[in-house]
C-alpha cells in the first residue's frame, strides 16, 4: 500500500474513531459535566493513557517500528524479534501496574495535589485503580499494531480504537437503563475495552502471517539495543507526560478545570489524530523501509507530500477552532450536566489549543525523520526545551489568567518543541528539505484559510438566534460548516492552494 493511501486508510479509521470519540464525550458530558466525579475520572482515564504514550505509542514503539520494519525488509527472523519483544514488555508492565495499584494515591498526588481534602481525591484514586490495567492491554495493542503498520497493512490497527469508544457508549447506555454509577461504570469499562482492542489487532497479526505468541522474556542482543535506542525515547516520553503533569495540577486548583480542558482536548485532538497521528504512523516504516534501500529522494518526496497534506487540513482546522470555539462546544456539549458556564470555559481553551494545532500536527510529521534513523537523543533534548516553555509559561501566567494557563503552556510548548525538531533536522540534508511545490504552496493555503474563517465568522453570526435553540442548532452548525468547506474549496482554487484535481491524485497516489 503507498504511503498517501496508507494515510487516507489511517485517517478515515481515526475519523471515525474520533467521531464516536465526541458521542462518548456528549454523553459523559450530559451525564456528569464538570462534577467532581467527572473530574476524578477524567484524571484517574488519563494515568494509564500517561504510560500508554510513555510505552505504546511513544518510546518502545518509535524505536522497535523502525528496526522490525528493517528486518521485514531484509528477512532477518522479522516475527521472532517481534515475539521476543512483546515477551519482554508485557513483564515491564506487569511490573509496572502491580507498583502503580500500590502507588496510586500518590500518583493522584503527583497529577493533581489540588484534589486533595475534598472527595475528587479519593474517587480518583478508586477510579485509577479500577481502569490503569488498561496499560497492559493497549501497549501489547499498540506492539501488534506496529508489526502490522511495519507490513503496510493499516486497516485493524487504525480501526481499534473504535471498540474503546463503542464500550463507552453501551456502558453509559448500560448504567442509565441499569442505575449503575455511572463514574464506576465508566471506570470498568477502560480494562474491558483494552482487552476488547489488544484481542482484535492481535489476531489480525495472526491473519497477516505474524503469530505472536509470548514466551519466557530473555535480554537478547537485539533486545539490548532496542532497548538502548529507546531509553532516550523514553526520556523523552517522560519529558512530554511531565508537561502534562504540570497542567493537570494547575487544573487541580480551579474547580471544573480538568474537566474543561479534556472537552476542549477532545475537540482538538480530532484533526490531531486524523492528520498528525495518521501521517506519523504510516510515515515512519515509510521512511524506515527507503532508507534500508538507500532511496533518499524518495524519502525526501514522501515527506513533503505528507507536510504538504498536513497543512492543507490543518491550518483550516486550525482557523475554525479559533473563529467558533463557543458554537463548537456549545452545540456538542451543552446539555444536561454541562451548562453555559462550562461552555464558556471549555470554548476559551479550545481557542487557546487551536492556535498550538499546527505545531501539534507537524512535530508528528518531523519526527519521524529521527525515529526512522534510531536518532531518539535529540527529541529527548528537544523535549526539555519544550518542557522548560511550558512550565515558565504555565506557571508563569497561572496568576493571572487561571486555569487556562494550562493550554497556554501546552501550545508555547508545541511551537518550542516543533522549532526545536525544524532546527535539529537541518543535520539530515535534503531528506528534511521544503521542496518547491511545498514553499509554493504553504503560503497559499493559509491565505486560503484565512478566507474560510472569514466566512464561517459570518455564517456563525446569521445562524447564532439557531445556533442556541435545542431543535435547530446541529443543523446550524452542520450549515456553518458546510459554508466553511464551500469557502475553503473556493479560496483554494482563487490562491492556487489547490484544486480538486490535485485532490483526486493524492487520493489515488
Amino acid at each position: 500500500m503507498s504511503m498517501m493511501r496508507g494515510f487516507f486508510t489511517v485517517g478515515f479509521w481515526t475519523l471515525v474513531s474520533r467521531v464516536l470519540g465526541f458521542v462518548r464525550d456528549v454523553f459523559i458530558a450530559g451525564a456528569l459535566g464538570a462534577t467532581p466525579v467527572a473530574e476524578a475520572f477524567v484524571l484517574a482515564f488519563s494515568l494509564p493513557n500517561l504510560f500508554r504514550r510513555f510505552f505504546a505509542e511513544g518510546a518502545f514503539n518509535m524505536a522497535f517500528v523502525p528496526m522490525f520494519s528493517k528486518k521485514l525488509a531484509s528477512g532477518d527472523r522479522p516475527l521472532v524479534f517481534a515475539s521476543d519483544a512483546i515477551s519482554m514488555l508485557a513483564l515491564v508492565l506487569i511490573v509496572l501496574n502491580a507498583t502503580a495499584m500500590l502507588a496510586m494515591p500518590y500518583l493522584v498526588w503527583i497529577m493533581a495535589s489540588g484534589f486533595v481534602g475534598d472527595e475528587r481525591f479519593d474517587l480518583t484514586v478508586l477510579f485509577g485503580r479500577i481502569a490503569f490495567p488498561y496499560i497492559i492491554f493497549i501497549s501489547l495493542a499498540a506492539l501488534a499494531s506496529g508489526v502490522l503498520n511495519s507490513a503496510g497493512r493499516f486497516v485493524a490497527a487504525a480501526a481499534a480504537p473504535v471498540l474503546l469508544n463503542i464500550c463507552f457508549i453501551a456502558a453509559l447506555f448500560a448504567a442509565d437503563w441499569a442505575g449503575w454509577n455511572v463514574g464506576l461504570t465508566l471506570a470498568w469499562c477502560v480494562p474491558v475495552a483494552g482487552v476488547a482492542q489488544f484481542a482484535f489487532v492481535w489476531f489480525a497479526a495472526h491473519r497477516a502471517g505474524f503469530t505472536l505468541i509470548p514466551r519466557l522474556p530473555r535480554m537478547t542482543p537485539e533486545l539490548s539495543r532496542l532497548a538502548m535506542i529507546a531509553a532516550p525515547a523514553a526520556l523523552a516520553g517522560g519529558v512530554v507526560q511531565v508537561n502534562l503533569v504540570v497542567g493537570r495540577q494547575i487544573a487541580s486548583y480551579f474547580d471544573g478545570a480538568n474537566a474543561w480542558l479534556y472537552y476542549a482536548d477532545r475537540l482538538y485532538q480530532l484533526p490531531l489524530g486524523v492528520v498528525g497521528i495518521a501521517i506519523g504512523i504510516v510515515l515512519l516504516p515509510d521512511l524506515s523501509r527507503r532508507l534500508r534501500l538507500g532511496d533518499a529522494e524518495g524519502g525526501r518526496e514522501a515527506f513533503n507530500r505528507a507536510a504538504e497534506f498536513s497543512l492543507l487540513l490543518t491550518i483550516p482546522s486550525a482557523v475554525a477552532l479559533l473563529v467558533i470555539p463557543t458554537a463548537l462546544v456549545s452545540v456538542l456539549f451543552e446539555r444536561g450536566a454541562f451548562g453555559a458556564n462550562d461552555t464558556a470555559a471549555t470554548a476559551l481553551a479550545t481557542a487557546i489549543y487551536g492556535l498550538g494545532l499546527p505545531a501539534f500536527v507537524l512535530q508528528k510529521l518531523y519526527q519521524p525523520l529521527f525515529f526512522a534513523r534510531e536518532d531518539t537523543k535529540s527529541p529527548f533534548y528537544f523535549a526539555l526545551v519544550a518542557l522548560s516553555v511550558n512550565a515558565a509559561v504555565a506557571v508563569g501566567l497561572s496568576p493571572f489568567v487561571g486555569f487556562t494557563a494550562s493550554a497556554y503552556g501546552a501550545t508555547f510548548a508545541g511551537w518550542a518543541m516543533l522549532a526545536c525538531l525544524w532546527w535539529g533536522s537541518r543535520k539530515f540534508g535534503d531528506a528534511a528539505r521544503l521542496d518547491a511545490q511545498l514553499r509554493h504552496k504553504s503560503w497559499r493555503i493559509v491565505l486560503a484559510s484565512l478566507m474560510m474563517g472569514v466566512a464561517i465568522w459570518a455564517a456563525a453570526q446569521v445562524m447564532a438566534p439557531l445556533l442556541v435553540v435545542p431543535g435547530t442548532r446541529v443543523l446550524a452548525l452542520i450549515g456553518v460548516l458546510a459554508v466553511g468547506a464551500v469557502s475553503y474549496g473556493l479560496a483554494g482554487r482563487i490562491t492556487g492552494a489547490f484544486t480538486l484535481g490535485e485532490l483526486r491524485r493524492m487520493m489515488r497516489s
